[in-house]
């Protein structure tokens, strides 16, 4: 008997414990649709041609990233536009990348966040050594080159010699490649040319070296930069390029864009965090040539920017620069510190429907306990009611009906803990039996 009994107990638990089981299942998957999958372990960052700027920052970052675990692949691409347009597409696999101060902005590219600015991009202005230019209104009437078509130079170029009042009615705007400029500058097929480069790009420097062209300051760089949002003032210090030979031969003032490094919003959050993790690592030790020297605007603090005009900053960004890495990832490494994360995040809500579910759970299974000593209590409650003024034959007919409970009762499987409820049945079965017999007498 005691083998049927524990199987009969069994369903029991399983009749109460299943149904929580089954809600804490339902919990678990609920809240799956809405934490984030394990990050992936690669990224695509669209930089520029191998050996710029952004290429050298991307090859930094992805260095970062290699000690924790994320593999970064590189995109060589033309530059800022391409970089906007491979980020826009859906198809191309670009997470990340890097664009030009002003070559879009939220409203042009609403799914994009910014991660912060890395880096200056001066506008530089070159002359032929023999065409006198003081300032950019001096341009009406010359040969000026703007960059390539369609480029980020020749976007920021037009916009800047539009306000000056220089434009393809008063002067002859010439599109070209940025590494023909020293040719065209230099044998005087242009009388000006308009970059926009980092400092240390290879095209600037091969125009520095040049001795037929000459860089042209900025007077008005103040009221560009309070013009055009997306433009910051720098002064380029007296013999900074060439200590040497004096280059510049003065302080001059000029006007650089900042480059932005931007995600797409849907980018993994750890992932968006940790990019933003190596941007302050990368940035926080600034490369440094051969002979230990820095970079012309790369000192250190400089970047990453933590605002930037065009774009919101990302959520995960504002946190790096706020607080540092999250707490987990500071004493173990990404992978398990995410993983960690993603459970806690699954196991807060699970335990706000286990822990009323299991407190419910012993309260239901003694109301189903008792209800199986309930029903009997019934049986005898209607057999007292209808025995009242009744015939010997229907008397008789209630005596067998309490065999029939009684021997029901005696079947009944119920765990130690009811034994004592069991046995006040029992009772109450004999003393409703002595009842009839008194009747029947």
């Amino acid at each position: 008997m005691q083998k049927p009994q524990r199987h009969s107990h069994l369903r029991d638990l399983l009749g109460i414990f299943l149904p929580a089981l089954l809600v804490v299942g339902g919990a678990f998957f609920v809240t799956l649709q809405f934490v984030q999958p394990a990050p992936p372990n690669r990224i695509v960052v669209a930089a520029a041609s191998k050996g710029s700027p952004y290429f050298d920052l991307a090859e930094r970052y992805r260095q970062a990233l290699a000690v924790h675990g994320v593999t970064l692949e590189i995109k060589e691409t033309s530059g800022s536009l391409e970089n906007l347009k491979l980020m826009l597409d859906d198809r191309a696999g670009v997470a990340a990348g890097f664009l030009q101060g002003g070559t879009a902005t939220a409203r042009d590219a609403p799914s994009l966040r910014s991660l912060g600015r890395v880096l200056y991009e001066p506008l530089w202005i070159f002359r032929n050594a023999d065409v006198p230019i003081e300032r950019v209104s001096d341009l009406k009437g010359k040969h000026v080159l703007v960059g390539p078509a369609g480029g980020g130079t020749n976007q920021l170029a037009t916009q800047v010699l539009a306000a000056s009042g220089v434009t393809r009615a008063t002067a002859s705007l010439i599109n070209m490649e940025l590494p023909d400029y020293v040719e065209a500058l230099g044998r005087g097929k242009a009388d000006a040319g308009f970059l926009v480069l980092a400092a240390n790009a290879r095209t600037v420097r091969a125009l520095f070296a040049d001795p037929r062209v000459r860089l042209v300051g900025l007077p008005q760089a103040d009221a560009y930069a309070q013009r055009f949002p997306f433009l910051t003032r720098l002064d380029l210090p007296e013999g900074i390029i060439d200590f040497a030979e004096n280059i510049p031969d003065e302080n001059t003032p000029l006007v650089a864009t900042v480059a932005s490094f931007v995600v797409r919003d849907d980018i993994h959050p750890a992932l968006a965090n940790l990019l933003t993790q190596a941007m302050v690592a990368a940035h926080g030790a600034p490369a440094k040539d051969g002979s230990g020297e820095v970079g012309v605007f790369e000192g250190s603090g400089v970047f990453p920017m933590q605002t930037d005009p065009m774009f919101s900053m990302a959520d995960e960004a504002r946190q790096v620069y706020r607080s540092g890495p999250p707490f987990l990832q500071r004493y173990m490494p990404f992978w398990l510190a995410t993983f960690l994360n993603r459970m806690i995040l699954m196991v807060i809500p699970i335990i706000g429907v286990l822990v009323p579910a299991l407190r419910f759970a012993p309260i239901l299974y003694t109301w189903r306990m008792r209800r199986r000593l309930l029903r009997w209590y019934r049986e005898l409650k209607n057999i007292e009611i209808e025995g009242e003024g009744t015939s010997a034959a229907q008397i008789r007919k209630k005596q067998a009906r309490i065999e029939e409970i009684e021997q029901a009762v005696d079947h009944l499987k119920l765990p130690i803990g009811f034994a004592n409820q069991l046995y006040d049945l029992r009772l109450h079965i004999d003393m409703v039996r002595r009842r009839l017999a008194a009747k029947a007498a």
